[in-house]
């Protein structure tokens, strides 16, 4: 796409791209789980081994991978709505702070969960997307950001809140702590600068 391309795309453009997308990835982690049930849960593996060194390899699959179809399912209606947000702003924007919020979230995992525990999920990704549509808006001093960073908080400010708190042994909050605070980062690493006037 040339620099003329980029400016007729269109605000509905942009929301249809943010849409197929969103739906494409969650799609593919439904048949990622339906493929791994189907083989006997071969898929697993690919989650993150605490502090094993062969096992950062998997910090990027893991966040594709699910340990069954009720873990899928309660990722799948906050990443589309998080992700459908993020990737309003840019498509590649989007799927370069969705690769650090899974590098970092990853990461946490490998470094600080219990040794021998298996994590995956797309949870980190989901913490860090709503970390990042939080802070976007003051970060870019953009009024209509700022507000749908308000509305995410409002929403869904407390579940994120309770999936930080380390009480249940089930549940990586490692993962989601890391990917709340790469999701934050990511919005002054790949915040948009105003040109000079």
């Amino acid at each position: 796409m040339t620099h003329t391309d980029s400016t007729r795309w269109t605000g509905s453009g942009r929301a249809k791209a943010a849409v197929l997308l969103m739906l494409a990835w969650v799609t593919l982690l439904w048949a990622l789980e339906a493929i791994d049930v189907a083989s006997g849960h071969s898929l697993d593996a690919y989650g993150v081994v605490a502090r094993e060194p062969g096992e950062l390899a998997d910090v990027v699959p893991a966040a594709f991978m699910h340990f069954g179809f009720d873990h899928v399912a309660a990722n799948s209606v906050p990443l589309l709505i998080f992700g459908f947000l993020a990737a309003l702003g840019g498509i590649r924007r989007f799927l370069a702070v969705s690769l650090v919020i899974i590098l970092v979230s990853g990461l946490g995992v490998w470094l600080f969960s219990p040794s021998g525990a298996n994590t995956a999920g797309a949870s980190g990704l989901v913490f860090g997307l709503f970390g990042y549509l939080v802070v976007r808006g003051f970060v870019e001093r953009n009024v209509w950001q700022v507000a749908v960073g308000l509305a995410v908080g409002a929403v869904w400010g407390s579940s994120i809140g309770l999936g930080l708190v380390p009480t249940d042994t089930s549940v990586s909050w490692q993962g989601h702590l890391f990917g709340l605070l790469a999701g934050i980062a990511a919005a002054f690493l790949f915040r948009r600068r105003t040109a000079p006037a």
